[in-house]
């Protein structure tokens, strides 16, 4: 199969196509990336060409193609308990805090293979298990995605020795997984029923998923555009309770993007709480 770089053009229209569908933004010079990305799919859909992979994505008619290419596109890697400190100030400050007796809500906005959700929910029952708290159902977790391939992971709740080597430490693997057999442990029942995943494009509405406490959008951000980023920001604002909190990642900002948040410095980290 040939299997040639994009030209300046048809990566333009492809760039473009994928900022309207999902809000990415990739940049310049980026031809690279959409081909080790997209030539897996080539076999697949019977495709001898990158250049005839894009051209054929922009038809509305290739629904199948389409949703291929984002998912492909719009999957990233990510790892257990990533930077720490935001699952410490989730233990030690906003469960503490919110944590009233009353049903308490969290979404993790960008669930990719479930680390980050999972991760949520092993963090609350050592919260529980600290403090003595047995209610199962005083938490709930929303771990959405937009990729269906990445739902379908997260939703079984099994991975590998590669995927639970990055930033699982031994005693949680121990405790929240059992060997499933075929090289591949599951996570533990109890953890996995408190967590609900969902499709969700983040340029859509998010009315449907109620109101929450907490919302997680962790290294997600910084594919967006500016524009983006302050309309997502907003609608985060609109799905918070009052004085909720919003996590985002080490490497994102929200300044000069909404007004709707006061900005909190807990050393390690920053979150954000609604105004």
């Amino acid at each position: 199969m040939s299997n040639k770089t994009l030209s300046d053009n048809d990566y333009s229209v492809f760039c473009d196509f994928l900022e309207q569908q999902c809000g990415i933004v990739l940049g310049t010079n980026k031809q690279y990336l959409v081909k080790s990305r997209l030539s897996p799919l080539m076999a697949r859909f019977e495709i001898e060409s990158i250049t005839d992979l894009v051209n054929k994505t922009m038809r509305q008619s290739e629904r199948q193609l389409r949703a291929a290419v984002i998912d492909a596109m719009t999957t990233n890697e990510t790892l257990w308990f990533r930077d720490i400190y935001p699952y410490e100030l989730l233990k030690d400050k906003l469960l503490p805090e919110l944590d009233k007796g009353k049903p308490l809500k969290i979404w993790s906005a960008a669930s990719s293979s479930g680390q980050e959700p999972y991760s949520i929910a092993m963090t609350i029952q050592e919260y529980k298990n600290q403090v003595s708290v047995n209610s199962r159902s005083m938490f709930s977790i929303v771990g959405t995605d937009i990729s269906n391939t990445m739902l379908d992971i997260c939703k079984n709740g099994e991975y590998d020795a590669l995927a639970l080597s990055r930033g699982l430490s031994a005693e949680r693997k121990t405790k929240f997984f059992t060997d499933s057999g075929h090289g591949m442990m599951k996570i533990n029942a109890d953890v996995q029923r408190v967590v609900n995943f969902r499709h969700l494009n983040l340029l859509d509405s998010y009315n449907l998923l109620g109101k929450f406490d907490i919302i997680f959008c962790r290294n997600v951000l910084i594919y967006f555009s500016a524009d983006i980023k302050s309309q997502i920001i907003n609608k985060f604002a609109q799905q918070l309770n009052p004085n909720g909190y919003l996590v985002l990642g080490a490497s994102e900002s929200m300044s000069g993007l909404s007004d709707a948040f006061n900005m909190i410095r807990c050393n390690p980290g920053i979150i954000y709480q609604k105004k």
